[in-house]
């Protein structure tokens, strides 16, 4: 065979990499996704820090020559606005239009208290950076990103915790700040390179907020609702297929942000109002449901972005003393973000935002460049020049920290609850003279008053006791999600009921938890009737510990 033929060129071990990660974490992405609950973007950066320059050297986008910050800029753009138009689509119907106070509450306010803030925080750990550079950098790490936010509002853990109200408004804030983002950005860039004060206002609220934030929204809703209403008098006369519906997902938003772009507009903002737009009134919505096709895309294009920034990351430069950059200052920067950006000002909000209801949710909700800077000269000659340098160092490594922290927390939020419900003890009072095991739900069942409760209850029933006074017993069919369900039975137990005595208002007296699991037993009975009965209940009472 030629040897000639051999040629291992940077595309080819892209394609490898990129190609080879997606068929082996597809293999186990069940296993990885739905019992650990760690996603692509974790394992995707991770597996691209191994390919990278600084383990493997084998994916390494740096040498790429000039063309590298172009490529990196536009592999970005387009994972963000796909992933951003992907989140306007699954909104419901007009969400934006009845949720508007609320998003305007989260999204002004907090940005803006994170941007000060952070800020501060920059300009007291980097003396150098003046407080206007601080502001530069800031605004680089006021959004929350709608891709890394996929983990707490998508997949199981978020189905089964996360109340619906919750990851609604987090995508759609997400979505929303990427793109408000800008006008921070501008008028820090502005007052850096503009000599006049009063000049780089103007520019501000001209081309930062009139042109760029309201006309690639104006831009992004139009060309949505125009392709909305042309779909769907295709689809009345038969010239549109199911499967083209689905590609929209993909082709409109690539066209919107080249055309958002390309007038110089914010293709972020408009990506995200063409997909709220297409799906204003559920008819695109109907067409696509069910259909899995868009999720592959937003999977395949978030592992090959995440392996991208792995490969990417200048841990070289985390270490650059000339420019005062220490792992230490980075570390407390990481940390202080994490803090002090969001969650004060969503705990002191989140009453003004009907979709929060409590302190918890707020905290829970609260964790999780327009103008080319110049080429900085070593050493830097001004204060553009060392923000140039050191822009990208600083919001890397928070990049880097915020997908390990964020990525991770679900992971080790539901190893917390493992360990607990294993070494949680009650004190437990049986009933019936057979013993049996108390499985791990009972320890999340919520207090109720005890009952006596017949020896005889039919398989499933959740009927009154004998000698009880029905109106007494309150026997939910639902109840509130923290109340014990039939779906929250695991291990061998067939069924399980639970009651509760209707209390009045001033009674203290002590709560017991009241289970009745149906289980097999391993001796047959017999039923009234003489038939055998294969099951047989297990009373469980525990005390509330006074």
């Amino acid at each position: 065979m030629d040897l000639e033929l051999l040629q291992v060129s940077a595309p080819g071990l892209a394609y490898i990499c990129l190609g080879g990660f997606v068929v082996l974490f597809s293999i186990v992405s069940l296993l990885v996704k739905e019992k650990l609950y760690i996603n692509e973007v974790v394992l995707g950066t991770g597996f691209g820090i191994i390919i990278g320059p600084h383990v493997a050297n084998v994916f390494t986008p740096r040498t790429w020559g000039p063309l590298e910050n172009t490529i990196t800029l536009e592999v970005m753009r387009i994972v963000l606005a796909t992933g951003l138009f992907a989140v306007g689509v699954e909104l419901p119907c007009a969400y934006m239009k009845e949720h508007a106070k609320s998003l305007l509450i989260m999204v002004v306010p907090t940005m803006a208290f994170g941007w000060v803030v952070v800020a501060g925080i920059i300009q007291a750990l980097f003396p150098e950076l003046n407080y206007v550079s601080s502001l530069c950098i800031a605004a680089c790490l006021t959004p929350t990103d709608p891709v890394t936010c996929a983990a707490i509002t998508r997949g199981k853990f978020a189905t089964k915790h996360v109340p619906v109200n919750i990851r609604q408004i987090l995508s759609a804030e997400s979505a929303a700040n990427d793109g408000l983002a800008y006008p921070f950005l501008a008028i820090s860039i502005y007052l850096t390179v503009e000599t006049s004060v009063r000049t780089a206002l103007g520019k501000w609220f001209l081309v930062g907020w009139l042109y760029q934030v309201i006309l690639g929204t104006v831009l992004g809703a139009v060309l949505g609702l125009l392709f909305s209403k042309l779909m769907k008098i295709s689809h009345k006369r038969g010239f549109i297929d199911r499967e083209s519906y689905v590609a929209q997902y993909l082709a409109l938003a690539i066209f919107t942000m080249g055309i958002a772009s390309t007038i110089g507009a914010d293709d972020l903002l408009a990506a995200f109002a063409a997909g709220s737009a297409i799906s204003w009134d559920g008819h695109f919505n109907v067409q696509t449901e069910d259909d899995v096709f868009s999720s592959v895309i937003d999977y395949v294009l978030n592992c090959g972005c995440f392996i991208y920034i792995g490969a990417w990351l200048p841990f070289d430069a985390y270490s650059s003393a000339e420019y005062g950059i220490t792992p230490w200052k980075l570390v407390l920067l990481m940390i202080t973000i994490l803090v002090l950006r969001r969650i004060p000002p969503l705990l002191a909000l989140y009453k003004f935002v009907p979709e929060i209801t409590s302190w918890k949710e707020a905290l829970f909700s609260g964790h999780f460049a327009l103008t080319r800077l110049p080429t900085p000269e070593d050493p830097p000659a001004n204060q553009a020049q060392y923000l140039a340098a050191v822009i990208q160092p600083i919001v890397s490594f928070i990049v880097l920290g915020s997908i390990i922290v964020h990525g991770l927390s679900i992971p080790f939020f539901n190893m917390g609850r493992g360990v607990r419900s294993h070494t949680v003890s009650l004190t437990m009072t049986w009933t019936s003279r057979n013993r049996a095991t108390v499985p791990d739900w009972v320890l999340w069942a919520r207090r109720a008053p005890d009952v006596v409760v017949d020896e005889d209850v039919e398989h499933g029933s959740t009927r009154a006791p004998k000698d009880t006074d029905e109106s007494a017993v309150n026997i939910p069919d639902t109840g509130p999600p923290d109340v014990l369900t039939f779906e929250d039975v695991s291990g061998d137990v067939v069924s399980v009921v639970t009651r509760r005595h209707s209390r009045v208002i001033d009674d203290s007296s002590p709560e017991l938890v009241q289970v009745e699991a149906i289980d097999n037993h391993t001796g047959p009975g017999n039923l009234g009737n003489g038939a055998p009965d294969d099951n047989q209940i297990k009373n469980m009472r525990f005390p509330t510990a006074q």
